[in-house]
């Protein structure tokens, strides 16, 4: 599969176009409203304002299955996006990550890069994965890993 296979919404439920991802690099996060790690979609904006125009795309996943900390419907969670943390990076349909309801993108994401030990669940909202050009996923980043601290990983892939 390639990464421009997968059917992918927009948060309004609009398809996302598939070509918006060809030749891009790509960090793709699943978010949360109500997590201790709800601040770094500052980081993630700051990341998508000043690398955004060398190719960086930032794709924003809420996700509720992590101590129900995103438990808002599309229209909540545009609102959040809009005046809580101001982003313009794009924030796709709500989904689920893990489990057998998880998002196909984000079982193709688990399987390219699985975490430690070999392990694909992902742990925890705003775990991070990091694709580049050529759409191969290159990294996977814990959620403590703070947006900046990609800025490196991602200028070489830019």
């Amino acid at each position: 599969m390639s990464l421009s296979s997968f059917p992918l919404q927009r948060l309004d439920g609009s398809d996302f176009p598939p070509q918006a991802l060809q030749g891009k690099v790509i960090l793709v996060v699943n978010v949360a409203s109500r997590c201790g790690f709800t601040p770094q979609y500052t980081g993630l904006e700051a990341l998508y304002q000043q690398l955004g125009p060398e190719g960086l795309l930032v794709l924003g996943f809420p996700c509720d299955q992590f101590g129900h900390q995103e438990p808002g419907d599309a229209e909540e969670i545009a609102r959040f996006c809009s005046v809580d943390y101001p982003v313009s990076f794009p924030i796709l349909a709500k989904c689920e990550v893990n489990g057998e309801q998880a998002h196909p993108f984000y079982r193709w994401l688990k399987q390219q890069k699985p975490g430690l030990l070999g392990s694909e669940a992902i742990k925890w909202n705003f775990t991070k994965f990091l694709i580049n050009r050529e759409g191969q996923v290159v990294d996977r980043f814990a959620p403590q890993t703070k947006p900046e601290e990609l800025t490196d990983k991602i200028r070489a892939l830019l």
